[in-house]
């Protein structure tokens, strides 16, 4: 290839010679790489060789021969004049470029001149480049991410050296120097700067320029995840649900499915739906739907190796209509039933039904029906025994159907007065328990330790007697003994003598009998004491 290519700039140069000299002479350059075989010209007209020609290089001969007897190139020499006075040059090295004198002798005297520049060059060769960190894909096309940092690298081999330079898509040049490598940084790559990237080698002597390219793309990802929705289907047993992810490049990859740790899963991998789209939706009916189970639409797109998990999910729940199952009302007035649903997912639609036809309540005249957030009211206007019964707060969803049972009762005005009343007396009893459970606690020492006992005791008839004595024998069955005092003074004793009393008409025989054996010898023992000395008697 090198030869082909040398021999050509050879061709182009020996058809640019121009006469200068006595006689005439040529200018001419000769372009060749190294390891190439170069030959100069000197005198080109074959009809009258030179008789002798000699070759100078910056004033120094290098070679000199006739036409008769040229001289061949010997083993130590890669110079030698050839039969039409050229100069060839076996195996050009780097050094051998320059300016190369040939002077010719013709017949009849005459001399030609003529001068030869001899350049030496070589490349560009193994001309490369590289971008990265990036990936590639399976046609050579590179891949990197918005907001990454990436490296661009051009080398190649040339003599002289070569001109290596990095053009942008629009043709611009980022980077260039002189030399064998070439390397810059892109900081925070943005969308713009995808498309093909240059990397140019130009050998500066002989003109050649090699080329080599690199489709680069910026993939990215919008910085929020997938946004899951869903929507009511005409059938209420079935429901819509749509996920969408706007902003990636190229198009991502959405999935609808199940999460694996849900159980009972009924499908197979359960996934519902899949495909390269921004926005995918996909139908389920009241079969594919359970109570507690977790749907998810995940987002799969190469920009998020890095941050997996870019995903939107739900938990279906049934519904759950919360209220007072008994109202009772007046008659003639208004009243509200109220019905609270708030747990449902997707949200359920809820109405009100009357009868145990459950026929739907229309708004007018009689109902008025009213909804706030997850609150639905149902105001029933005057009052009626005919609306007295049983009424649905019906709510449904794809997952299932729940109903909440109010029973309304309608009073009249009699009754409701009787109702009052008693009420009113109920409270006033329990009232005034109270207040005499009140007083009773509060005065409690009055009857344990005041008067009220010492009453009792006077009724049963306990008689106090103080006896004075110092005979300790006297009473020795019925009194404990008391020591005698230190200063020898007489002891007195206290006797309680027990008189029946009618409360105890009704006791057995047995305790009478004992009773008065008692009193018998306490009544002997004071006589004995009061005839042998003079006592002190008290009696309460």
């Amino acid at each position: 290839m090198e030869a082909v290519t040398t021999a050509a700039f050879l061709h182009l140069c020996l058809c640019a010679t121009a006469a200068v000299s006595d006689i005439g002479s040529t200018e001419t350059l000769v372009l060749s790489a190294p390891g190439d075989i170069a030959t100069l010209p000197c005198y080109t007209d074959s009809d009258v060789p030179p008789t002798l020609t000699t070759w100078a290089k910056n004033g120094r001969e290098v070679a000199r021969g006739d036409a008769s007897s040229p001289s061949p190139p010997s083993a130590g020499r890669r110079v030698a004049v050839t039969t039409d006075g050229g100069l060839s040059i076996g195996t050009v090295a780097r050094g051998d470029e320059g300016a190369y004198l040939c002077s010719s002798t013709l017949p009849g005297n005459n001399t030609f001149h003529a001068r030869v520049s001899l350049q030496v060059a070589s490349g560009p060769e193994n001309v490369s480049a590289s971008i990265g960190p990036a990936t590639a894909l399976a046609n050579g096309t590179l891949v990197v991410f918005r907001g990454s940092s990436v490296s661009f690298n051009c080398s190649g081999a040339s003599y002289p050296a070569q001109r290596l330079t990095w053009a942008t898509p629009g043709n611009e040049s980022l980077a260039s120097t002189s030399g064998s490598w070439l390397d810059f940084r892109m900081e925070r790559v943005q969308p713009s700067a995808q498309g093909l990237y240059s990397c140019r080698a130009r050998n500066p002597v002989s003109g050649r320029e090699v080329n080599t390219s690199s489709q680069l793309l910026v993939y990215y990802v919008p910085d929020r995840h997938p946004e899951c929705t869903w929507a009511p289907a005409q059938d209420p047993s079935h429901a819509q649900f749509n996920c969408t992810w706007f902003g990636a490049y190229p198009t991502p990859t959405l999935r609808w499915g199940e999460d694996e740790g849900n159980r009972g899963a009924r499908r197979n991998g359960s996934v519902y739906a899949s495909g390269s789209t921004e926005s995918l939706s996909v139908t389920l009916d009241r079969s594919m739907l359970s109570d507690g189970q977790t749907l998810r639409c995940a987002a799969q797109h190469l920009a998020l190796a890095a941050v997996p998990g870019a995903s939107c999910s739900f938990t279906l729940r049934s519904p759950y209509p919360e209220g007072e199952p008994l109202v009772t009302a007046l008659e003639a007035t208004d009243v509200t039933l109220t019905c609270t649903e708030a747990v449902s997912l997707p949200p359920a639609n809820t109405t009100w039904r009357r009868g145990l036809r459950q026929e739907a309540v229309v708004p007018g005249w009689k109902y008025v029906v009213s909804e706030e957030g997850p609150v639905l009211e149902l105001k029933i206007l005057n009052i009626s025994k005919d609306d007295e019964g049983v009424y649905f707060c019906r709510s449904e969803n794809a997952l299932a159907v729940r109903e909440l049972e109010v029973y309304l009762t309608v009073k009249t005005s009699s009754t409701y007065t009787g109702a009052i009343l008693g009420v009113f007396i109920a409270a006033l009893i329990v009232g005034s328990a109270a207040i005499v459970a009140k007083t009773l606690y509060f005065n409690r020492h009055r009857f344990c330790l005041g008067d009220g006992f010492g009453l009792m005791e006077e009724d049963r008839g306990d008689v106090l007697s103080l006896v004075e004595s110092d005979d300790d024998q006297v009473f020795q069955d019925a009194v404990p003994r008391l020591a005698p005092l230190a200063n020898g003074l007489q002891t007195t004793l206290v006797q309680m003598h027990r008189i029946p009393s009618s409360d105890h008409e009704d006791a057995e025989p047995a305790d009478t009998s004992l009773q008065q054996q008692e009193d018998t010898s306490l009544q002997q023992q004071e006589d004995t004491a009061l005839t042998e000395e003079p006592q002190d008697l008290v009696t309460f």
